[in-house]
């Protein structure tokens, strides 16, 4: 079990990565994460929800998704609160501290789930949560220590060089562990390191004198790890890519995006430049392409959305000739009204739309998951994808529906064809679709094969990670022989 001590630190990468690894080395390996806190999430092949980074962690392992490689899965809806998945299902929805009681409840699923990804498996490699160092949570922990205790998994930590301090947070992490957790770390790892590793060797040694831990390895900065979908949105506080291109994409950063990693393939793409606008930033007016991405909650997202002037922007935008694209929540705010009947996202019931398409979004409770074979019309082409939302979504524009899914249309387009929404993620992780799309920007670049670049990224990261860890590390050294 990798775990870090804080967030952001690596952890889904290097799983990742070292899941690629012990896959090459001919070894049936699963990922596994009790418990996750993300809205980034996937539909995983045996249906339900699951965090993002578990789905590509079984992509690694080349093994099919299941909802119990991430058996609870928690996506904030508020600053106090969020929706609950367990094995892949809605469970509940609990604001932080009523979670905290409710979380012991959860641990029968957790190892329940656990059993289940272990049984054919020669290793199981394990994502931890945040920190074990949050003592003040570990009396009902099922993410960290709580699991690794109960199911007797040996455990990594993950210090990240690169924010600084990683001595003390290692050193400190050492420090105020209860004695049974702390026997649980066999090693540490140090992640994102920069330059000449031997000038850390000093730290090494100064690290193994407070805690007694052996390092397992320094693993510098991996390039290949920004090829890979991101899980957390903390990396949306970082630039995409500052050059110039050829098409600007302008995206605004709601406070409940959802799914950003659609934006991935288009980031990769060397005639894309992404722009992520936060609060307080005003959307380029060089931009040709606004692209609305999904929310965990429409309602309020649509609010805070009015609040940072980004609906004039956005009206601007169109009058220029600009083209707007609304992906699952940024398709519901581009219509007239967004009703709310039932309370699901919160008191409002009505809230007028940003009016750029002729629809109208109801909320319901019954909620939509599954991956999808769709039928793109407005490019003629077939795509994947998936769905994960609440609502339905009626109106003139959805005459015009931008694809076909099992006979029923999905999405809608204006009149003039340069307001686009529609239901289905990772639509720009098909490549033909992609091409065809830029081409509407005078871009006629090349089919290149995302999902391929993504699998190749894997093995480069699995490459580097076979030669930096140490003889000692757990589970893939041992089995590499057989």
């Amino acid at each position: 079990m990798l775990q870090g001590t804080g967030s952001d630190v690596g952890k889904t990468v290097l799983v990742a990565g070292l899941c690629r690894l012990a896959a090459n080395r001919g070894l049936k390996v699963r990922p596994f994460k009790p418990q996750n806190m993300s809205n980034n999430a996937a539909v995983a092949d045996d249906g339900g929800e699951i965090g993002r980074a578990q789905w590509l962690q079984a992509l690694a392992c080349r093994v099919p998704t299941s909802v119990h490689m991430n058996p609870v899965l928690l996506k904030p809806q508020s600053n106090t609160g969020s929706q609950i998945i367990v094995q892949g299902q809605l469970w509940g929805q609990a604001a932080g501290r009523d979670y905290q009681r409710l979380k012991p409840q959860l641990m029968g699923a957790v190892m329940e789930s656990w059993e289940l990804v272990s049984r054919d498996a020669d290793l199981v490699i394990v994502e931890g949560a945040g920190s074990p160092a949050e003592i003040n949570l570990r009396k009902s922990d099922i993410a960290n220590m709580g699991f690794a205790t109960r199911a007797n998994v040996p455990v990594i930590l993950v210090g990240d060089i690169d924010r600084g301090g990683v001595i003390a947070s290692l050193v400190g992490t050492h420090a105020i562990l209860a004695e049974e957790d702390r026997r649980m770390i066999c090693g540490y790892l140090i992640n994102k390191f920069r330059g000449d590793v031997s000038l850390f060797d000093e730290g090494i040694s100064l690290i193994e004198s407070y805690t007694g831990w052996p390092c397992m390895g320094v693993i510098p900065w991996l390039a290949d790890a920004r090829r890979l979908p991101a899980e957390d949105s903390v990396v949306l506080e970082r630039a995409i890519d500052g050059r110039s291109r050829a098409l600007k994409i302008a995206v605004p950063v709601l406070d409940r995006i959802a799914n950003f990693d659609d934006l991935d393939p288009l980031a990769a793409d060397n005639s894309v430049e992404i722009v992520m606008v936060h609060p307080g930033d005003r959307l380029p007016a060089d931009a040709g392409l606004v692209i609305i991405p999904g929310s965990k909650s429409t309602i309020s997202d649509l609010t805070s959305f009015r609040s940072h002037g980004w609906d004039q922007d956005l009206e601007a935008h169109v009058r220029r000739g600009g083209h707007v694209m609304g992906i699952c929540g940024g398709f519901q705010m581009l219509g007239r009204k967004v009703s709310d009947p039932d309370g699901i996202e919160g008191n409002a019931r009505d809230v007028a739309g940003l009016g750029l398409l002729n629809i109208e979004t109801i909320m319901e409770s019954a909620k939509t998951v599954r991956n999808v074979n769709a039928h793109c019309l407005a490019f003629g082409v077939d795509v994947t994808g998936y769905e994960i939302h609440l609502g339905k979504t009626q109106g003139p524009d959805c005459s015009r529906p931008f694809s076909r899914i099992d006979g029923h249309a999905d999405g809608a387009i204006s009149p003039d064809g340069r307001i686009i929404g529609t239901y289905l993620h990772g639509v720009f992780s098909n490549d033909v679709f992609r091409q065809r799309y830029l081409q509407t920007f005078g871009i006629d670049g090349s089919v290149a094969n995302y999902r391929e670049d993504v699998d190749q990224a894997l093995d480069r990261i699995a490459k580097r990670l076979d030669a930096l860890i140490g003889p000692e590390f757990p589970g893939i050294n041992q089995l590499k022989n057989g």
